[in-house]
C-alpha cells in the first residue's frame, strides 16, 4: 500500500478511536460519578501516522449535589439527604472535540482521494 495512504488510515483508525470515547463522555453525561475519558494521540511507527497513545480519566470531581434519599431502619423507612457526585463531563468541551474530529477524519479523507486521484493520472499517463 502507498506510505501516504497507510498513514492516513492509520490517522483515521486513531480519530475514530477519539470520537466513539467523545460519543461516551456525552452518553455519561448524566451519569452519577462518571468520569471524562480523554484520548492523547502520538506520531505513529516510524514517525509516519498517527496512533492511539492512552485513553486516561479526568480525576477532577464533577459538581456535588444533594439527593433526598429513602434509608431502611429498625422503626421502618426514613429519609436523609445524601451527598452524591455528578458527571464532570463537559458537553461544550465534547462538542469541540467532535469537532475537531470531523475535521481530521475529512481532511485525511481529502489525503486519501487526492492521492487516489495521482495515482490514477500516473497509471493514465504510463498506458
Amino acid at each position: 500500500m502507498i506510505e501516504g495512504v497507510s498513514s492516513n488510515i492509520q490517522a483515521l483508525s486513531a480519530i475514530g478511536v477519539s470520537q466513539a470515547v467523545t460519543a461516551n463522555n456525552v452518553a455519561n453525561v448524566n451519569t452519577d460519578g462518571y468520569q471524562t475519558a480523554r484520548v492523547t494521540l502520538e506520531t505513529g511507527q516510524g514517525g509516519t501516522g498517527v496512533s492511539v497513545q492512552e485513553v486516561a480519566r479526568d480525576q477532577t470531581p464533577g459538581p456535588m449535589y444533594f439527593e433526598n434519599r429513602p434509608e431502611e431502619t429498625e422503626d421502618g423507612v426514613s429519609r436523609s439527604y445524601t451527598a452524591v457526585e455528578a458527571s464532570n463531563v463537559d458537553l461544550p468541551v465534547q462538542m469541540v472535540r467532535m469537532l475537531l474530529d470531523h475535521n481530521a477524519y475529512s481532511a485525511n479523507i481529502a489525503a486519501i482521494r487526492t492521492q487516489d486521484e495521482l495515482v490514477g493520472s500516473v497509471l493514465d499517463m504510463t498506458a
